[in-house]
């Protein structure tokens, strides 16, 4: 890290050496990972309403709102889900150091969450026809992981 002194500024300002950051959101409890893996697992005619109690009960529980959004009847529902979970996951983002630029990879496996909802956030803004909003996506995505989120195989 290079310190560089700005003689408008009160502190030194930091400059790293090696890139960009990352961020690496932190595990979630396994008995939580436990109680959604049990949600998905349910039978067809349940499973969105036990995987919807589980997001009720840890809102803050990305894999979670992936899986809502996974789960949503119609395209509204589904971008609805996982715009909540991006919102969510950007505020876990920034509460674990992240601001605004760095990288957030896919080869984390506790990042999977907020990368999926974004990822779908940004197929059913292309389906509904919010193009530039499906455009400023891709372009989000490519900036977090430049090795690219994979579309399937979670």
């Amino acid at each position: 890290m290079i310190a560089v002194s700005d003689p408008n500024a009160s502190r030194p300002v930091h400059l790293s050496t090696s890139g960009l950051p990352s961020t690496v959101l932190p595990a979630a409890d396994p008995a939580l990972r436990h109680e959604l893996l049990q949600a998905v697992g349910a039978p067809d005619d349940v499973r969105r309403a036990r995987v919807s109690e589980v997001v009720a009960a840890h809102p803050r529980y990305l894999d979670a709102w992936a899986e809502l959004g996974d789960l949503g009847r119609d395209p509204i529902e589904r971008y609805a889900a996982y715009r909540v979970g991006y919102h969510r996951g950007l505020d876990a983002l920034r509460a674990n150091g992240w601001r605004g630029s760095g990288y957030v990879r896919w080869s984390e496996p506790t990042n999977r969450g907020f990368l999926r909802c974004l990822r779908g956030l940004g197929q059913m803004a292309a389906l509904i026809g919010e193009v530039d909003e499906a455009e400023r996506i891709t372009v989000f995505m490519a900036q977090l992981d430049p090795g690219g989120i994979p579309e399937v195989g979670d």
